[in-house]
């Protein structure tokens, strides 16, 4: 975004390739700069769409730069809502988002409902002069209909971490070499991560950052506890408990989520949960799997 507002890509290219002396080097920076004119970030709106982690703190930074915040993510979880700022405004399309917003980030997964969410039809509606940044999936933006609003005019930058033949070497696109999480700490941030988050799963059945499958966590008490994954349909979660309270298992703890098509359930049982349990939650229509774990 600050490379964009204030044209540090181009103003770096013009500076490279300056010839003569120094003073004569001054005097072509003091009547070329001109062509680099930026805007300012204060009183500007940006629009974030996606509300996960990253579009989180990067709303709650926009604020402090002065900037104006809107944001769009129809899946929003309650623990990032809690920790996006009050003065965060919600809005409920990716339309309105590229209507009302002078910047707009996108912080999304790359699934059948992003792909192309910055297409033709919506870039239409945009502001005019807006300034785009995709640091999220290739897919999520159409790069033909990006183009074609830039050379109209509608579009004032295109900011993505992703280069590609269409995009490189237009002079209004700044396309970076996939460089989101390429630091040496970042790396070894990720690793671990992805060991615990594993660890978590196989151990204690929780769920975290599926591509798809929601996220799930209960506390870690001393409990015998059962992860069921299953489809997304009514009476579900009524078969499951029905399947235990008949064998005459107290169910200390339960939570069930769903995303998509898919839907989990974790239930922490007072005793272990016998075979015969297990085999018929496993017949149930729907259910995909059925893991059992012991927290004690």
């Amino acid at each position: 975004m600050l490379l964009s507002s204030r044209n540090i890509v181009q103003a770096w290219d013009f500076t490279r390739q300056l010839n003569g002396s120094d003073e004569e080097i001054d005097k072509i920076v003091e009547s070329e700069k001109k062509k680099f004119l930026g805007i300012e970030l204060a009183g500007r709106t940006l629009g974030v769409a996606g509300l996960g982690a990253i579009g989180v703190k990067v709303a709650n930074a926009a604020l402090s730069l002065g900037m104006k915040v809107i944001g769009y993510d129809p899946h929003i979880t309650v623990s990032n809502a809690w920790q996006l700022h009050s003065d965060v405004k919600g809005v409920s399309s990716m339309s309105e988002v590229l209507a009302s917003s002078d910047f707009v980030t996108v912080h999304v997964p790359l699934v059948a409902e992003t792909t192309n969410l910055i297409d033709s039809k919506r870039l239409g509606k945009a502001k005019t002069g807006i300034t785009i940044l995709n640091f999220a999936r290739p897919g999520i933006a159409d790069e033909e209909a990006i183009l074609q609003a830039i050379n109209s005019g509608k579009v004032r930058a295109y900011v993505c971490d992703f280069p590609s033949n269409r995009l490189k070497g237009h002079p209004k696109v700044i396309s970076l070499p996939h460089l989101g999480a390429s630091t040496s700490e970042a790396e070894e941030n990720c690793a671990i991560m992805v060991a615990d988050q594993l660890r978590n799963y196989l151990e204690f059945g929780e769920i975290k950052n599926s591509v798809n499958f929601p996220d799930m966590h209960l506390p870690q008490g001393n409990a015998h506890r059962m992860l069921v994954a299953n489809a997304n349909v009514p009476h579900m979660i009524e078969r499951i408990s029905a399947a235990v309270s008949n064998a005459n298992i107290n169910i200390l703890d339960m939570l069930n989520r769903s995303r998509g098509e898919v839907a989990c359930t974790l239930l922490d049982l007072q005793e272990p949960a016998p075979q015969a349990v297990i085999d018929e939650i496993s017949a149930v229509k729907g259910v995909l799997k059925v893991r059992v774990l012991d927290l004690k």
